[in-house]
């Protein structure tokens, strides 16, 4: 994976879904040879030479202040995690400490991981590798425990499991490409780390849908979700999830906590799971 290219076509692909009306331009109704904005309207809208964002355009941001990249985000319409993702793209990668290929779960993870006994709970990596897991997450999830360690990951999961498709049923789209939007922001926030890079690339060959949702370059910090899933022996089950960041934990990522509505009927399908 090469970050000039990601740069430039991140750049294109959010010029591309912008039209000059979009953003106080006037079309003229003359047939546009290229999707969305042209360079020189994009450079006049951010207040830049069309030499300065060309150059961005065509991955060279190193020298490239906050200013201008904030001013190009605004053009752009870029939200608060895309404009971060930029920042962190557009700048020499800094040296990144190599996540643990098998990394430990530590001790206290792994208490407050067996607490949670009405919340399915994942422990995953950098990687979206899933290091830890609580004995309610393979209840609902399946026995992903099983899968060969080095696809034990949420992105082999969601892209390479039939039954973790049949579980989402017509959720599935919406949920991976979720993930593939945070995988991007990982990329952004682990910048260097060649494991990582791998491990896109191997994705974007093993499966065309991820292939096809990386090449729209979507950028979303997985925050809160809810899932209606349909468990084979529960039933519909709606869960809300939510990614707790670990920053002080090199090689995970986050905890992964999933909960039914107190009192509602996912919430007793969760109880029978873990009473089972």
């Amino acid at each position: 994976m090469d970050d000039r290219t990601e740069l430039s076509d991140f750049l294109k692909s959010r010029r591309a879904r912008l039209r000059p009306e979009d953003v106080g331009l006037r079309d003229y109704g003359r047939v546009r040879r290229v999707a969305g904005l042209r360079r020189e309207e994009l450079a006049r809208v951010a207040g830049v030479s069309i030499a300065h964002y060309t150059r961005l355009e065509q991955g060279k941001g190193d020298n490239v202040s906050d200013e201008v990249l904030d001013a190009i985000g605004t053009a752009l319409r870029l939200d608060g995690d895309e404009l971060t993702y930029l920042r962190r793209i557009a700048r020499r990668p800094q040296p990144c400490a190599a996540g643990a290929a098998s990394p430990e779960v530590p001790p206290n993870l792994r208490y407050l991981l067996e607490s949670f006994v009405m919340t399915p709970a994942l422990l995953v990596g950098r990687h979206t590798q899933i290091i830890g897991w609580n004995r309610l997450a393979v209840a609902v999830f399946g026995d992903f425990p099983g899968l060969p360690e080095d696809r034990r990951t949420l992105s082999h999961l969601l892209f390479t499991e039939p039954y973790l498709r049949e579980l989402h049923r017509a959720g599935w789209e919406r949920a991976a490409r979720e993930h593939v939007a945070h995988l991007r922001v990982l990329l952004g926030r682990y910048r260097g780390d060649a494991g990582l890079a791998a491990h896109i690339d191997h994705l974007r060959e093993l499966s065309p849908d991820f292939a096809r949702m990386w090449a729209e370059h979507p950028v979303a910090q997985a925050r809160y979700r809810a899932y209606v899933l349909h468990h084979p022996v529960v039933g519909e089950l709606t869960l809300h999830g939510e990614l707790i960041s670990l920053p002080d934990e090199p090689s995970c990522c986050g905890v992964d906590l999933f909960a039914a509505e107190p009192g509602s009927a996912s919430e007793q399908a969760l109880r029978r799971l873990a009473d089972g």
